[in-house]
C-alpha cells in the first residue's frame, strides 16, 4: 500500500496508517488461524490475498478494503464454530474498531465477509460490491484446480469423510441448511460446489483464471475415475 496518511487511530489515540493497519491485521489474522485446519490456515488467506490483488490490477477497486477484506474474511469460519455465521464478521469488526479504522471501511469488510462465502441453495445475495466481487473471486480460485483438489481431501479427511461412495449420488439442488449439515463423501463436493464455481465468476481476470484451473479438476476427476475402476 501505498497511502501514508493516517486514516485512523489505535487504542492509544496513535494515528495509523494504511500500511500499518494492514500489518497489524497480517499479524493478529496469522497469530488466529496457528492451530487451523490446513485448507483455511493462513497460507489460505494469503493465496487470497495475492489473488485479490491479481484481479485489482484490472478492477481498479479501493485497494485498502480489498486487501482488508481477503485478510479477514476466514477469520472464524462457520465450518469451524459450530455453524455459526456471526462470529467472523463480529471478530472483524471488534479488531478493526481497535485499529481506529473509520466506519465506512469497517462496514465494507463485515458485508464482505457475511457475504463472500458459498453456503449452497439458491438464497439472493442482498449486498454487492466491487470489492466483494473480487475477493469473491479470489477465494473460489483457491477451491479450483490443483490447490482446490489439495484442499478438498484435506477438509474431507479433517472431517473423517470418505474419499468416494458410488452409492451415494451428489445432491445438486441443496439447501442452504443441507449444504451445511452434509457429511457426504468428498468427491460429491466437486459436483456440489466446486465444478459450479466457474460460472459464478464475477470479473473477467477471475473468469479466465477459473477455466483454466476447472479443466484441470476434470481432467483429475477422468484420472480418479478410471483408476478407482481398474482402467488405468
Amino acid at each position: 500500500m501505498t497511502n501514508r496518511f493516517p486514516i485512523g487511530t489505535s487504542p492509544n489515540h496513535s494515528p495509523l496508517t494504511q500500511d500499518q493497519i494492514i500489518q497489524k491485521t497480517k499479524i493478529f489474522v496469522e497469530a488466529s488461524l496457528k492451530d487451523a485446519e490446513g485448507g483455511h490456515d493462513y497460507f489460505h488467506i494469503e493465496r487470497v490475498l495475492n489473488n485479490a490483488l491479481l484481479i485489482n490490477r484490472e478492477e481498479g477497486a479501493n485497494e485498502f478494503i480489498v486487501v482488508l477484506g481477503a485478510l479477514l474474511h476466514d477469520i472464524a469460519d462457520y465450518k469451524f464454530h459450530n455453524g455459526d455465521e456471526t462470529v467472523g464478521p463480529k471478530t472483524a469488526r471488534n479488531f478493526l474498531s481497535e485499529q481506529g479504522v473509520d466506519q465506512y471501511t469497517i462496514d465494507q469488510v463485515v458485508k464482505i465477509i457475511e457475504n463472500v462465502s458459498f453456503k449452497g441453495g439458491n438464497e439472493r445475495q442482498e449486498f454487492c460490491s466491487k470489492e466483494l466481487e473480487i475477493i469473491q473471486d479470489a477465494d473460489r480460485l483457491d477451491a479450483l484446480g490443483a490447490i482446490g483438489i489439495a484442499r478438498t481431501f484435506n477438509y474431507g479427511g479433517f472431517k473423517g469423510r470418505a474419499l468416494y461412495d458410488p452409492g451415494v449420488k451428489p445432491n445438486l439442488s441443496l439447501t442452504k441448511e443441507e449444504y451445511k449439515a452434509s457429511t457426504a463423501p468428498t468427491i460429491n463436493h466437486f459436483y456440489e460446489k466446486l465444478l459450479l464455481l466457474k460460472d459464478r465468476m464475477n470479473t473477467k481476470t477471475g473468469r479466465t483464471l477459473a477455466a483454466e484451473r476447472h479443466r484441470f479438476m476434470e481432467q483429475f476427476l477422468d484420472h480418479f475415475y478410471a483408476e478407482w475402476e481398474g482402467k488405468r
